[in-house]
């Protein structure tokens, strides 16, 4: 990427980076976006009550109210000194991440989503889905969050296994899982269920009990991920003993199975929905439409007539909240160069099992067909895509070996 020299991502260097006035961005550039993508927002509230040994997302210890308070002023703060880059866009969903929502009060959700509403627009039927964790399940809680405004719940699970849980560092058991799905089930018209597999110890016939549970809810979605060794991580300074790669490849086939006989849909690598339940926020990543991101950590991809722009928040909250209520908490900003953006690009369309029409391309990068059309036929020669006049989609080797097919794209940058 092309950085602009603001200030570094290292949040000890001293001082805010100095905004830019939006009339930079909209200068004059090589690229040419006849319109602009759809507009999600997203909002990162990054405490948990503890660390997972698997995490690797921006998370810390369980704030207190104080903190709880001042860091939705933060947040309020820099979605005003932001709206100059999406002035007359409208907000397509919304998405609280973390951490862990789910800690936050209902009574701050409210008023986040409250202050969000005054300032921006969202479009009619605006999805807006909040990460729960069971260990913070109380007894109405999630249904005042649908009170607060709050459509679709997020809840992750991850195993109904006490074994499993407790070796991936969970801080709920069985139980509480059990009891926050039927709660979010009875509370939401549509919610998510996380899961994982190829858990430590884990074997297949597990892995099936974990489905069906989970499948017995009758769940509108449910996002399923194999369990990675993150760098950084205290599993990657002492990385547990894991199902080999075979066998977790036939669990892999085990859920495909299981989820398509409940007339799930698999739509996406790790995204299986009944029909009319897609996750309208993950929709616009993969098919990369814009997203602004607020809160500590958090990561932004905005589109301009002429150019694709990132942004990088400060990671640590104090320090993200000072900056923040101080009228700027942007920690970097890249303009996305021309070789970067069909890689961009293919890295999240191709992750869905539909693939992209060849016009979107075009609208979401500026780019002609021409730059990738090499990397296309390298892939339907290997078998790895389908191509008609109009659409691009991974074969069944291609949805497999998915890390090979992005990689063809690679070679377009410099």
């Amino acid at each position: 990427m092309k950085s602009i020299p603001i200030s570094a991502v290292d949040d000890s260097i001293a001082g805010p980076a100095e905004p830019f006035d939006v009339q930079h961005f909209m200068r004059p550039g090589t690229l040419q976006l006849q319109a602009l993508p759809p507009l999600s927002l997203y909002l990162h509230l990054p405490w948990c009550l503890k660390k997972c040994p698997y995490c690797d997302f921006n998370s810390h210890e369980k704030p207190d109210l104080l903190q709880e308070l001042r860091y939705v002023e933060a947040l309020v703060s820099d979605l005003e000194a932001s709206l100059p880059l999406i002035w007359g866009r409208s907000i397509h969903s919304v998405f609280l991440g973390g951490g862990t929502p789910s800690l936050f009060s209902p009574e701050a959700i409210d008023r986040l989503l409250g202050e969000v509403r005054s300032r921006v627009r969202m479009e009619p039927g605006c999805e807006i889905t909040l990460e729960a964790n069971p260990g913070t399940f109380e007894k109405d809680r999630f249904r005042a969050f649908r009170q607060a405004g709050v459509t679709r719940l997020s809840v992750g699970v991850q195993s109904f296994n006490d074994s499993h849980l407790r070796a991936l560092g969970r801080v709920h058991d069985r139980s509480q899982s059990l009891a926050a799905v039927q709660e979010a089930a009875s509370a939401f018209d549509t919610f998510n269920l996380d899961i994982m597999y190829g858990l430590p110890g884990q074997s297949l016939e597990q892995v099936g009990e974990d489905l069906h549970i989970a499948l017995g809810f009758v769940p509108p979605h449910i996002s399923i991920y194999h369990l990675t060794v993150e760098p950084n991580t205290y599993f990657a300074k002492f990385p547990p003993e894991l199902p080999e790669e075979d066998s977790a490849y036939a669990m892999l086939d085990h859920i495909t199975e299981l989820t398509s006989k409940a007339g799930m849909d698999r739509y996406e690598v790790s995204a299986y929905a009944r029909a009319g339940h897609r996750c309208a926020h993950n929709l616009n990543y993969w098919q990369f439409g814009d997203y602004l991101g607020l809160g500590a950590g958090a990561h932004s991809k905005l589109s301009f007539a002429h150019r694709v722009v990132r942004q990088v928040r400060y990671r640590d909250p104090n320090l993200y909240m000072d900056r923040a209520l101080a009228g700027n908490a942007l920690a970097q900003v890249e303009e996305v160069s021309r070789s970067e953006l069909p890689f961009e690009f293919m890295l999240n369309a191709l992750r869905l099992r539909h693939g992209f029409g060849l016009r979107d391309f075009s609208e979401r990068t500026g780019l002609p067909l021409s730059a990738i059309t090499p990397a296309l036929e390298r892939a339907q020669a290997q078998g790895l895509l389908e191509l008609d006049f109009n659409r691009v989609r991974p074969t069944s080797r291609g949805f497999d070996f998915l890390s090979d097919l992005q990689a063809l794209f690679l070679s377009n940058a410099d």
